[in-house]
């Protein structure tokens, strides 16, 4: 493949100016927007085409407030506690329930509790009722030909009921633009057909088709398209004809079989090609048959963001509703994130309240690390021209959570290992309020985010070389003068973990020294490679002599999955990842997986129901069927440092 058969960017256009440029372009088309008439029963989240107007009064008759009997008021303006006034049924009053008519001659009513029954005929009162007193007049709620709720306006339920109350049975609203969405890519498969290698599950539409829906279109999903140049034509040229909208995912970018911008320029034309935004730069907004054309990029954290920025903002247009802000919070962020001054930046963030500050950690980078999206509770935006944000800095975040469920979760920073999983899902299954909330760094990076007042809890599995024991002499060590304490965790197999059938043989630290066999470290602070780098020292083998030491991974997962994959022969991990993978696995030793915690953060609520669930059964029972765990101490205090 030359040069010459790749595209080439036309621009690196700020965010702004290029929605302002796109939006611009399709004034005349946003400007056509047909209505329909619908139900009003079914008219939940839809936008009025028009104000809505009552027909009728609500209440339409004289109604009374509450159960009692109505008279005339008139009547009853003598009775006092010192002058009772006795009143005959049918003559003086009629008993009344909330709600039925007031008709003449009657105009009050007289609540229940403050009538005295005499006989079924006759009653007393000691109070004067004064003329309309607890009667709900005509109109009282709704009048008939005033406005309920205006034009351009997203249906809530309580606007539901206040136009039925008001004898309004259909509505005009905007029709929902239907949005065409087309993968594209030889490489992708549906979900449910067989894995094989070179294919990837396609399921970026499907985070379109919510976000379509959410944002108030009609999703219109088509079958993904191989990189054909013809196929792909005919694709589009289909979706725009069926369609207010089309977003071709994939082959935006720069390579020869990246076709999308090249058919948009055919089809019609292409506005931008290259946004100033990262993930997210190959983005092309266009124009074909004056309907919107957005290309997204295939990676799953870039197509996110540029539907946010472009594909949402002209959906709302469609409907003529305004892009509701986020909630934004102020943040400490716990370490530094360098950013290029080509481009703004969006940046993952997991967020937790520590000692009455909120902690902000970023999350992966990549722009295919869809899981970085789940576990956001927020965005950081680094704008263009900016080198990044320094680690202790104050920043605004972009809230993709309520601000309370943040406040309750346990914020967890250090090694990682299955086992928080099942914790953080034990922990919200029992109390919905509470949650957990890991970022693995190691078990180094664990201890320093607790020196810096970061994490509620930090999981560290660390080997102290001299004294052979694990985790107190690194607290003692690190946070010499805060009242520390190990919350005792899980004892779990270490070992190296090989393909099944162990097909190069491998039977100790030696065998990783051979030309033949590719290694996968974890990264350095982590308490793997602590405890590789003391059995290395140990058995006087240097880490030069172990090709793919240098290559690090963040989880015992990514290591067990870099070897299930074949780019490594064998890692350090432990049994529980191994066995995830299918891997074989050699055993090399026990280790002590603990939770270091300040002393005053022990009796928090949340960390209480940490404790009980590491201390319950159920714990036991996943753990069990993980493989390679004892749970002889688990949730057991060893205070450190008084």
């Amino acid at each position: 493949m030359s040069g010459l058969d790749r595209n080439i960017y036309i621009s690196n256009m700020e965010v702004e100016k290029a929605l302002a440029l796109m939006t611009e372009r399709l004034k005349p088309c946003l400007g056509k927007r047909s209505e329909e008439e619908i139900s009003t029963f079914d008219s939940l989240g839809r936008v009025t085409a028009k104000a809505i107007f009552a027909l009728v009064s609500s209440p339409n008759y004289n109604a009374s407030a509450m159960d009692g009997i109505a008279v005339k008021a008139k009547a009853t303006f003598a009775a006092s506690e010192t002058n009772p006034i006795r009143l005959k049924i049918m003559t003086d009053f009629i008993y009344v329930d909330t709600g039925d008519p007031i008709l003449d001659p009657y105009d009050a009513v007289i609540m229940i509790e403050d009538v005295v029954v005499i006989d079924d005929n006759t009653v007393e009162i000691i109070k004067a009722a004064s003329p309309w007193q607890d009667i709900r007049p005509i109109g009282e709620d709704i009048v008939a030909n005033e406005m309920i709720i205006s034009a351009n306006h997203s249906i809530r339920p309580v606007d539901i009921a206040a136009m039925l109350a008001g004898g309004v049975n259909t509505v005009q609203v905007y029709k929902k633009p239907k949005v065409g969405l087309i993968p594209t890519g030889t490489e992708i498969i549906e979900p449910g057909e067989p894995l094989e290698l070179g294919k990837i599950i396609e399921s970026n539409s499907r985070m379109f088709e919510g976000l379509v829906k959410e944002y108030g279109g009609e999703a219109n999903r088509y079958k993904p398209i191989p990189d054909d140049y013809l196929l792909l034509k005919e694709g589009i040229q289909k979706a725009v004809q069926e369609n207010d909208m089309v977003i071709i995912n994939a082959g935006s970018s720069a390579g020869s079989e990246d076709y999308t911008v090249k058919l948009i320029a055919e089809l019609g034309e292409v506005l931008v090609h290259g946004i100033a935004t990262k993930p997210g730069k190959p983005a092309i907004l266009g124009i074909v048959q004056d309907k919107p054309v957005i290309g997204i990029p295939g990676y799953p954290v870039s197509a996110y963001f540029v539907f946010e920025n472009f594909a949402k903002p002209i959906i709302k247009s469609f409907v003529r509703q305004p892009i509701p802000t986020m909630d934004t919070a102020e943040a400490v962020l716990s370490k530094r994130v360098v950013s290029s001054l080509k481009h703004r930046e969006y940046v993952r963030i997991k967020l937790g309240m520590v000692d009455n500050k909120l902690i902000a950690t970023p999350l992966s980078r990549g722009a295919g690390a869809t899981m970085s999206l789940v576990r956001a509770d927020g965005i950081l935006v680094i704008p263009q021209n900016s080198e990044g944000v320094e680690g202790g800095e104050t920043v605004k975040i972009e809230l993709l959570k309520n601000i309370q469920e943040i406040h309750n979760t346990i914020v967890s920073i250090g090694s990682h290992d299955i086992a928080m999983d099942i914790m953080a899902n034990l922990i919200h299954q029992h109390n919905s309020d509470f949650s957990l909330s890991s970022a693995h760094v190691g078990s180094m990076g664990g201890i320093m985010a607790l020196r810096r007042g970061e994490t509620h809890i930090a999981p560290i599995h660390l080997l102290d070389e001299a004294t052979g024991r694990y985790n107190v002499d690194y607290v003692k060590r690190y946070l010499p003068n805060v009242e520390m304490a190990l919350i005792k965790g899980i004892k779990r197999v270490q070992g190296i973990m090989v393909k099944k059938g162990n097909p190069k043989d491998i039977k100790d630290f030696k065998d990783l020294t051979r030309e033949d066999v590719q290694f996968v470290n974890r990264q350095k602070g982590a308490g793997t490679r602590i405890l590789l780098d003391y059995m290395l020292l140990q058995k006087e083998i240097s880490g030069d002599n172990i090709t793919g030491y240098e290559r690090e991974m963040t989880t015992h997962m990514a290591v067990a999955a870099a070897v299930a994959s074949g780019s490594a022969d064998a890692g350090l991990g432990v049994l529980s990842a191994a066995k995830a993978m299918h891997l074989d696995f050699i055993p090399v030793g026990n280790e002590e997986y603990d939770f270091a915690i300040p002393v005053r953060h022990l009796n928090l609520p949340m960390i209480e129901l940490f404790i009980q669930k590491l201390k319950s059964d159920e714990f036991a029972q996943e753990l069990d069927t993980l493989g390679g765990y004892s749970l002889e101490s688990a949730g057991e205090i060893v205070y450190i440092n008084e």
